[in-house]
C-alpha cells in the first residue's frame, strides 16, 4: 500500500463511517517496511502507525465545511462484554511515568485499558507534530520490535511541505499569536480480547484540532471517534502493536454557542490533561 493507494481517505473521514489512516505525503512505496520480528502479520504491520496519524485525518474533517447535524452512529463492532464503571478503580493501576507519560501498567485487562488510553492521548497530542517530542513518544509506547522503522519513516513524512498545508512551520510551531490545538480526550475503554501477552482495546474519544487565532482558516473543530489499539506485553509493560480508527459513536451536536478564538487559546493553555485509570 502506498500513499497515493489512499490519497482520497483524508476528505472522507466524515462520511464513510470506517476511516483508513495512512502515514503523510512524502513516502514512497509501503509506508511501514518490514518489522524486525518475522512472525507478525502483514496487516498489523499496515494498521501499526493508524493512531499514529489520528489527527492528521482530523485536521481534514475539519476542512469539510458545516452541515446538519446527523444522528448519533451506533456502537462500534467488537465483543459484547459486562459494562463497567468508568471510574478508576482501587488498584493503582499507573506506577511510573517515562517522562510525560504514564507507564508502568499492571499486568491485568485493567493495566491494558489504562494503558491504550492514556497511549491515545499522547498519540494525540500537538507533540506529535514536533520532531523531539515526537520520537520520545513514539519510543516510550510501541513494540521495540517496530519502533526504529516507524520513528524514520514519521520524521520523513513530517515534511516541511505537510507543516504548511496544516499550519505549521517546519519545527511544528504555528503562526505568531495563533495556538496549535491537538487533544485526545477519551470517553470510555472496553477490551475486546486479552491473554497474558496481548490485548484488544477499544478507546471510544473525542478530539480538538486546529488553529486558534484571529483569522485563521483552520478552525478548532470537534471530532468524535474509537481507536482499536493491539497491545503486546513486552519488557514487563503494554506496548502498542498496532492500531486502527473508525469514526463515531457520534452524539447530535447540542446548542451550545462556539467559542472565540482567544477563548478556545487560553482553555487549552490554562486547562491541564489527565491521566486516564481503569
Amino acid at each position: 500500500m502506498s500513499p497515493g493507494d489512499e490519497h482520497d481517505s483524508f476528505g472522507g473521514v466524515g462520511g464513510s463511517g470506517q476511516t483508513r489512516t495512512r502515514l503523510p505525503e512524502g513516502n514512497s512505496g509501503d509506508v511501514y517496511g518490514g518489522a524486525r520480528r518475522p512472525v507478525r502479520s502483514s496487516r498489523s504491520l499496515i494498521t501499526v502507525v493508524g493512531v499514529v496519524v489520528l489527527l492528521i485525518a482530523a485536521i481534514a474533517f475539519a476542512n469539510r465545511g458545516g452541515g446538519d447535524p446527523a444522528d448519533a452512529a451506533g456502537p462500534q463492532a467488537g465483543t459484547p462484554g459486562k459494562t463497567a464503571p468508568t471510574s478508576a478503580t482501587g488498584v493503582r493501576p499507573v506506577t511510573g511515568k517515562n517522562g510525560t507519560i504514564p507507564t508502568g501498567y499492571t499486568h491485568d485487562d485493567q493495566g491494558a485499558q489504562s494503558a491504550a488510553t492514556n497511549y491515545a492521548v499522547a498519540l494525540g497530542s500537538a507533540e506529535m507534530f514536533q520532531d523531539g517530542p515526537r520520537e520520545n513518544i513514539v519510543r516510550t509506547i510501541h513494540d521495540p520490535a517496530i519502533v526504529d522503522d516507524l520513528v524514520k519513516r514519521l520524521d520523513a513524512s513530517y515534511s516541511a511541505e505537510f507543516m504548511a498545508s496544516i499550519g505549521l512551520d517546519e519545527k511544528g510551531a504555528a503562526p505568531s499569536g495563533m495556538t496549535f490545538v491537538s487533544r485526545t480526550i477519551p470517553v470510555g475503554a472496553k477490551v475486546r480480547d486479552y491473554t497474558d501477552t496481548s490485548a484488544t482495546v477499544e478507546v471510544w474519544c473525542t478530539g480538538l484540532v486546529g488553529l486558534a487565532g484571529p483569522g485563521s482558516t483552520k478552525p478548532v473543530t470537534s471530532t468524535w471517534f474509537t481507536i482499536t489499539e493491539k497491545l503486546t506485553w513486552v519488557e514487563g509493560d503494554w506496548r502498542v502493536e498496532s492500531s486502527t480508527q473508525n469514526e463515531g459513536p457520534t452524539p447530535v451536536n447540542g446548542d451550545n454557542r462556539a467559542s472565540m478564538a482567544d477563548e478556545i487559546a487560553e482553555a487549552v493553555q490554562g486547562y491541564g490533561g489527565f491521566t486516564y485509570a481503569r
